[in-house]
């Protein structure tokens, strides 16, 4: 299995690129986020996914492992294919996915071209819960949560959690508690207001 590619950027199209890696060019299906960072005849470092069917390899290239992990999470949610993972990033960053699935935002998820109503529904549904577990490697083969908060947010989060909520219930208050009060809120705001609204 290919895990990573290296090579230079030899021609881009609309959501694929040819990598030359080698002499040997590799045709990789990539995000926007992705391609936007890439120009022809530079140097690239891709993540890849490889997809092999009975008819077909598919080579799906991502900037970070992060986005890779999201690609893959995605996945699991019924009907949800390659083409489908990969217009959702082409439409979120990793960031505001993890935002869309914590305040259960259907109408954000389904900006992505080929994900109607029902589509929607059922990624922010059945990833609500598993997003906040999910991890990743960071480039220094660290594991850490990639949807997790930061700062005071995650303070917040981590109270809640030792009360007795799940990391899902704290992570979604806090998110619409941030979204209310903004980002730069304080810990004991955020939690009053988290506290406030679950127990609406």
């Amino acid at each position: 299995m290919i895990g990573k590619l290296s090579g230079i950027v030899d021609s881009i199209s609309d959501d694929t690129i040819i990598l030359d890696v080698g002499g040997v060019g590799y045709l990789v299906q990539c995000p926007s986020s992705t391609i936007s960072r890439l120009a022809v005849g530079a140097h690239a470092a891709l993540m890849i996914e490889m997809k092999v069917s009975d008819d077909a390899m598919k080579l799906y290239g991502f900037a970070s492992a992060e986005e890779r992990e999201w690609f893959r999470l995605l996945q699991t949610v019924q009907n949800v294919g390659g083409k489908v993972a990969l217009s959702v990033l082409s439409t979120l960053s990793p960031r505001d996915l993890q935002r869309a699935l914590a305040l259960s935002d259907k109408a954000m998820i389904g900006r992505a071209p080929g994900v109607g109503p029902k589509l929607a529904l059922r990624i922010a549904t059945e990833l609500k819960d598993k997003a906040p577990a999910m991890m990743m490697r960071d480039d220094a083969g660290v594991y850490a949560a990639v949807t997790a908060p930061h700062g005071p947010a995650a303070d917040a989060v981590t109270a809640l959690v030792k009360l007795g909520y799940s990391e899902g219930q704290a992570a979604e208050a806090v998110a619409r508690a941030a979204n209310d009060l903004g980002e730069q809120a304080e810990t004991s705001a955020l939690l009053r207001e988290a506290l406030r609204g679950m127990a609406r």
